[in-house]
């Protein structure tokens, strides 16, 4: 954590209310006051983008027809509707669903120095229970944006490195069901010692450990917000009910930061997630390529040196520069030169780099299950050497390629990927769109969806997406 009080274990005043009081304070405070329209603009944009990953993911990935499966036995004819299909399922159990399909691609947005995918977890939390509680699209695009702050605040109070507090952690997961809690109450319009109780319920939930990413071959790692998407709802549904929560759940000898970061939250921290003016969720960006986020700055990089060298290097070794944060997944270096799924190849700085290079370019259409067999990233990929030698920080990791080209050795370094903007997500969404076999009504989704974020309702929604063609 950021916090210095957190080593020296100084503790906030004792009138201080406990911490997830105070955020449930900011949050109905910012509810009631109205969200600035550049804050709701911005949640409408990520919406779109997030459904139409979802869109897309469910016709071509195998996990999307696992996760369906699984979560309908025994539960078909609820109140709440799956993206894609007829299926109708309990409020808590759809949450998992819509949000298993909208990061199963890795395309969906992200936070940098928070390290986490904000609306993945909170637009389906939020419709999980927007629609039986027949709730306009106003209150829902209110519940993204401040579940998406509450979540990205955490995340920007821990800004986690390779090591350290939150490192081994996916904080979608672990900081969603806290983000995803708050979104859902505030669809369902709850108050303050509900939303309280809410977040104690959701703390008893917590989890998020990211061996699934370490690891290789477990096709898991690509679902892992959906546990806190539908963690976060039941949460919301038991306080409506009247259970009550821990209130210390945050902040108390037991309470997450202790166990799960490793020290009490002092003053600095705080003030982070308090008393900072503004909407720390909005440097959340829009993906421009379907792969793990740290393996952004690699893409651009390769791709400039692909161009400089006028196609793939044709002989030698290719070097990786990389820091604490990516050399994680580069291990174990064998493994990951050679990926068993397509979650791994995402995962993996070695065979993306490889892949680019081999390629030229990294979308739906060429980066598919299909990569587990592509000869010429895999012969590139034995080429690729890892050297730990760039310096950590939150955020983007710095990027730098080295490979031999006609003249001699040639290096390229990238602390960036390309930033999406309004139209640049449109193009994504129809790509999506033409990807699940849409193509010809692409933009007449995109105009139907937008409208009925403008005026409509959460089921209303969720019913304008296209249906699958699996």
């Amino acid at each position: 954590m950021r916090s210095s009080a957190a080593t020296t274990n100084v503790k906030s005043p004792v009138s201080a209310p406990p911490l997830s009081r105070a955020l449930a304070r900011l949050v109905l405070d910012r509810h009631r006051r109205g969200l600035p329209s550049e804050v709701l603009a911005r949640a409408q944009l990520h919406a779109l983008d997030s459904l139409g990953i979802a869109v897309a993911a469910r016709p071509v990935l195998p996990i999307c027809c696992e996760v369906i499966e699984a979560m309908s036995f025994g539960a078909e004819g609820g109140a709440s509707a799956v993206i894609g299909g007829r299926e109708r399922l309990p409020p808590a159990s759809a949450a998992f669903v819509n949000s298993a399909l909208a990061h199963a691609l890795d395309y969906d947005d992200i936070h940098d120095v928070a390290r986490l995918h904000p609306t993945t977890v909170t637009l389906y939390a939020t419709l999980a229970v927007g629609g039986p509680a027949r709730a306009d699209t106003a209150r829902p695009l209110s519940a993204i944006a401040l579940g998406n702050e509450v979540m990205c605040r955490l995340g920007e109070a821990c800004s986690p490195g390779g090591e350290g507090p939150g490192s081994d952690w996916f904080l979608t997961q672990l900081f969603g069901y806290l983000g995803g809690c708050v979104a859902a109450c505030i669809a369902l319009d709850m108050d303050e010692e509900r939303i309280v109780s809410a977040l104690g319920l959701a703390y008893m939930q917590l989890a998020g450990g990211k061996e699934a990413g370490f690891g290789v071959g477990s096709t898991a790692r690509s679902i892992y917000p959906a546990f806190a998407a539908m963690g976060g709802v039941q949460a919301a549904l038991l306080a409506r009910a009247g259970v009550s929560g821990p209130e210390t759940a945050l902040d108390g000898a037991a309470g997450m930061f202790r166990i799960y970061l490793g020290a009490d939250p002092g003053p600095v921290t705080r003030a982070v997630l308090l008393d900072r003016p503004g909407w720390t969720w909005l440097a959340t960006e829009v993906k421009p390529w379907p792969c793990c986020r740290l393996s952004h700055p690699y893409v651009a990089a390769a791709l400039a040196l692909r161009e400089k060298l006028g196609g793939p290097p044709r002989s030698g070794r290719i070097t990786v520069a990389v820091n604490a944060s990516a050399a994680k997944l580069c291990r174990p270096l064998e493994g990951r030169r050679v990926p068993d799924t397509l979650q791994d190849a995402k995962y993996s700085i070695p065979f993306m780099v490889a892949f680019t290079l081999a390629h030229g370019r990294v979308d739906l259409g060429t980066l598919g299950p299909q990569v587990t067999r592509d000869a010429e990233a895999l012969a590139l990929a034995q080429r690729v050497d890892i050297m730990e030698t760039m310096p950590d920080k939150p955020g983007h990791p710095p990027a730098e390629i080295t490979a031999e080209g006609p003249g001699g050795s040639v290096t390229v370094r990238r602390t960036a990927a390309p930033v999406l903007d309004a139209e640049g997500v449109r193009t994504k969404f129809l790509d999506c769109m033409h990807h699940a076999g849409h193509g010809a009504d692409a933009a007449l989704i995109w105009d139907r969806l937008l409208g009925t974020l403008q005026q409509g309702t959460a089921e209303e929604l969720l019913a304008a997406l296209p249906r699958s063609r699996e």
